[in-house]
């Protein structure tokens, strides 16, 4: 097993492709609308952005504050494979995953019969895998596992934003994805208020439950992503804002810090785009990130198989 090594910084829990393909410039302005979505619609008001009591405080989730935010239509769900198969079949569109022919695998999803694979420096756990995309996550051969209901995954930020213009939306502002999340709730620390989940009695979203990286119990049912409609929808009807799969944001993956430590992870990291909700791999001792305050930021080119994304549209 090989190591990559690269060139770009990145977080804990999501490796950064850091690649120079060209990206295609796309107009689906004319392309698609939100009719064939079911959504909900925000409604405006003071949002309760970041913590006051940072679980990561380098990732830059304090202060709380208070933010207007104008009323938005938001999609109930992340984009689903059949959401995408269904833009990618009128379009033609090509995922970033399919032009670079890789994408990044967890460990224990990588079936034995593609053979020896390239580990990622310091998150072993992390795969380059020839031939994983969209519509094959876990690599060549394994199209059963795109299954129709499951969030889409191994999506760029690129990839995200294409599909967006396609239905006549856009990506969410980290403050518009934590307003809606949060639904009317106050400052909460998870959408569905503040009780933790565990290993065993309370799961209410898809996280992971053992010994990371090693034993996913899966108490909460799922070892890899859940369908894209599971658990109890937050107070506004939006599910799974917490784990299953990361989900892209508009804004870059900005931290204020004095800290020299902080600047210096940082530097590598300017054109990085901001994640909310932590993913199916997330667990308190180790990634601490499916709170509504977390934050996390990759590369606009990199993939995984859990990073997926959903869609508002202004009102």
């Amino acid at each position: 097993m090989q190591t990559i090594k690269q060139e770009t910084k990145k977080t804990c829990c999501t490796p950064a492709r850091g690649g120079s393909l060209k990206h295609p410039q796309l107009d689906f302005k004319d392309g698609g609308s939100h009719s064939g979505t079911e959504t909900v619609v925000v409604p405006a008001g003071s949002a309760f952005v970041g913590t006051d009591a940072p679980q990561i405080p380098d990732d830059g989730e304090g202060p709380l504050r208070k933010v207007a935010v104008k009323s938005f239509r938001m999609a109930v769900t992340t984009v689903t494979n059949t959401e995408y198969r269904a833009f990618v079949e009128d379009t033609g569109y090509v995922t970033e995953a399919e032009r670079f022919g890789w994408s990044f695998v967890f460990w224990s999803q990588v079936p034995q019969s593609v053979g020896p694979t390239q580990a990622v420096s310091e998150v072993e756990w992390w795969r380059r895998v020839d031939g994983a995309c969209w519509f094959a996550p876990n690599g060549p051969e394994t199209e059963d596992n795109c299954l129709p209901d499951h969030p889409a995954v191994h999506i760029s930020w690129h990839d995200a934003r294409a599909y967006a213009a396609w239905v006549g939306g856009r990506l969410p502002t980290e403050v518009e994805w934590e307003h809606a999340a949060r639904a009317g709730q106050g400052d909460v620390r998870f959408p569905w208020g503040d009780d933790e989940p565990n290993d065993a009695t309370f799961t209410p979203c898809n996280i992971w439950q053992g010994d990371f990286p090693k034993v996913n119990n899966a108490t909460d049912g799922y070892v890899t992503t859940a369908p894209a409609r599971s658990f109890e929808p937050n107070p506004w009807g939006l599910y799974n804002l917490a784990g299953n799969v990361w989900e892209w944001t508009a804004d870059p993956y900005r931290v204020k810090s004095l800290k020299r430590s902080v600047k210096a992870r940082l530097a590598g990291m300017k054109r990085y785009k901001l994640s909310k909700g932590g993913s199916f791999l997330c667990h308190r001792s180790y990634c601490y990130r499916y709170r509504i305050a977390a934050r996390s930021g990759s590369s606009p080119d990199s993939s995984t198989t859990h990073h997926g994304f959903r869609v508002v549209w202004s009102v």
